[in-house]
């Protein structure tokens, strides 16, 4: 059965992956390319090296690539995590237990460590501060999770004591202090030139929050239904 799901997740973060990169490939290149023309033009006149891979593959198969490992790999945990928590939170069924876990994802995963430490194009950037950005950027997406899974551990109790609204308010809103402290703690890394074009800045960020909405979107949605027809399939067998 986990072995069934796991199949599935994997499955559905393939085809979330191709359409991330269709939207990325469309709306997130041309932000990209910004970055890049402001980059060429600081260096206008120095010896410019030429890069290890060109930009038509850099934007094709390179960001293909990386989106299907992505995909795929979420996709995965994904799986693992529904096989989880479906059935012990809420009376929801398996598709919308599938919709709600990646809106929760999404948000835990993505958005609120995006807030704190947001993308940012080519040449917008310090080369010397790429560890102390990802080293920031990796521990606040570990603390948001664990935050996370300790607010719903709270969340049930609290459900047990004042009623669901109650409680599923109260662990957000722990969630949300929480998190919101361990942001102001970590770091801050503000070093974009005051002349970066901002519309680019902008587009960039813009467009890479919306690669991962696409993604999360559609692997909540296909991972669900892919579900909710086994359980279907399940039920009926199990009245004939």
């Amino acid at each position: 059965m986990v072995r069934t799901l796991l199949v599935r997740g994997m499955l559905a973060g393939l085809v979330a992956a191709l359409a991330a990169w269709v939207f990325a490939y469309l709306v997130g290149e041309p932000a990209l390319d910004g970055g890049i023309a402001y980059e060429d033009a600081l260096a206008a006149g120095a010896a410019a090296e030429e890069p290890l891979v060109g930009r038509g593959i850099q934007s094709t198969v390179g960001l293909l690539v990386a989106l299907l490992i992505y995909g795929v790999a979420v996709g995965g945990i994904f799986a693992l995590v529904h096989a989880a928590v479906y059935g012990r939170v809420g009376r929801l069924s398996a598709r919308a237990t599938s919709a709600v876990l990646a809106l929760v994802a999404f948000v835990v995963v993505v958005l609120v460590p995006f807030v704190k430490y947001p993308s940012n194009p080519p040449a917008s950037s310090e080369h010397s501060t790429i560890g102390l950005r990802s080293g920031s950027f990796v521990l606040m997406v570990v603390l948001s999770v664990a935050v996370a899974v300790a607010a719903v551990a709270v969340g049930r109790r609290l459900v047990a004591r004042l009623g669901a609204w109650n409680g599923v308010l109260l662990a957000v809103l722990g969630y949300l202090v929480v998190v919101s402290a361990v942001g102001a703690l970590l770091p801050t890394v503000a070093e974009t030139p005051p002349d970066f074009p901002a519309p680019v800045l902008y587009d960039f960020r813009l467009a890479t929050l919306g690669v991962q909405t696409v993604l999360w979107a559609v692997l909540g949605l296909l991972f669900g239904a892919l579900v909710q027809g086994r359980t279907r399939t399940r039920s009926s067998a199990g009245l004939s």
